[in-house]
């Protein structure tokens, strides 16, 4: 009978994926054609796979399919994954429900790396400063991550998330102090903060999707021993897990995913912690498919975000990060008002 049960849950939970894999296409498909104009599916074809030609208005359609919406769709894609696999992953490594990937310092890190090289450096470029962002993020991932690990408690997760909140307070500080010092660096942190995925191109993009890649392949090998890390350090332990080990790469899975992602398109608050508590729902608390449920979740969510910001304020937009901030403080409301409703 169990084994029934097992594989009546493993086809569910692939179908499942499946599902997601459909939604995940038919929401592309509709970032593709929603915006300031709309398009219909015929014109979002030509725009695809034609080349731009003497028609002034088939060559404009094309403009806008290949230059605008196909990048945005594609780093909403790309981000929502990693976001959403970061988010799942510092859940269960810190054993924290509310843990979000800004927990590591990974998003202030970003800010104060990119204001600190356009006041030291004079860059204008995203291109330009966004290896600064990313090298910021590791950097601030790297550094929590070290001090957790000194003194009697090291390791645990709480020290994790206190060292993280005193290290995000402290950069936080420090880029506000550099963005008042110069206009250009304070210009910037406004566009930085805006998180959004519009006006980046490929020459961004697929650098960011090689690390995310490389994060992904890291964060999928830490799985099983995370299923184990979550009955407590001594079961793992005992079962032959080497808990300083796992926990590394997984802490290092979170920072690259994290702050690839940041890099790209800034810091997008709330999204991994959403969409880790809906995998879960959905899963269970296996992360072998909590996680991918949640990557996958994360790329509908922030394209569905994306798409809702271009139409709110027609003929402007709102940014996708305000959108999912939007509906995320509600959510984390939710969380909290349901924990305390559980335990009265």
């Amino acid at each position: 009978m169990s084994d029934r049960n097992g594989e009546r849950s493993r086809g569910r939970r692939v179908a499942g994926v499946g599902v997601l894999v459909v939604v995940l296409a038919v929401v592309g498909a509709a970032s593709l054609a929603v915006g300031a104009r709309a398009l219909s599916p015929l014109e979002v074809w030509h725009g695809l796979f034609a080349a731009a030609g003497s028609d002034q208005r088939l060559t404009e359609i094309t403009l806008i399919v290949q230059t605008v919406r196909v990048p945005r769709t594609v780093l909403a894609i790309v981000a929502g994954v990693a976001l959403g696999v970061g988010g799942a992953l510092i859940q269960g490594f810190t054993r924290n429900p509310i843990a979000d990937t800004g927990l590591l310092g990974v998003n202030s890190g970003a800010s104060f790396a990119v204001v600190s090289a356009i006041l030291l450096f004079g860059l204008s470029n995203p291109y330009q400063y966004v290896w600064f962002a990313f090298l910021g993020a590791a950097a601030a991932g790297v550094v929590v991550f070290g001090l957790a690990s000194i003194g009697r408690v090291a390791g645990s997760p709480l020290t994790l998330a206190l060292v993280g909140q005193g290290i995000t307070v402290f950069l936080a500080a420090m880029t506000t102090a550099v963005a008042l010092s110069d206009q250009a660096s304070l210009n910037a942190l406004r566009f930085w903060n805006e998180a959004s995925v519009a006006g980046v191109g490929f020459d961004v993009i697929w650098p960011v999707t090689v690390f995310v890649a490389a994060g992904l392949v890291l964060a999928l090998s830490t799985l099983p021993a995370l299923n184990l890390l979550n009955l407590g350090d001594d079961v793992a332990r005992g079962l032959g897990v080497n808990t300083a080990l796992s926990r590394t790469a997984g802490i290092a899975a979170i920072t690259v995913l994290a702050g690839a992602a940041t890099a790209a398109c800034g810091p997008i608050a709330f999204l991994g912690l959403m969409v880790a508590h809906v995998a879960r729902y959905l899963t269970g608390p296996d992360y072998r498919w909590l996680v991918p449920y949640a990557g996958l979740l994360g790329a509908v969510v922030l394209l569905a975000c994306d798409i809702v910001g271009r139409v709110v304020i027609r003929p402007g937009e709102l940014q996708a990060g305000v959108v999912v901030a939007l509906a995320g403080a509600p959510f984390f409301a939710a969380l909290v008002w349901r924990g305390k409703f559980r335990k009265t």
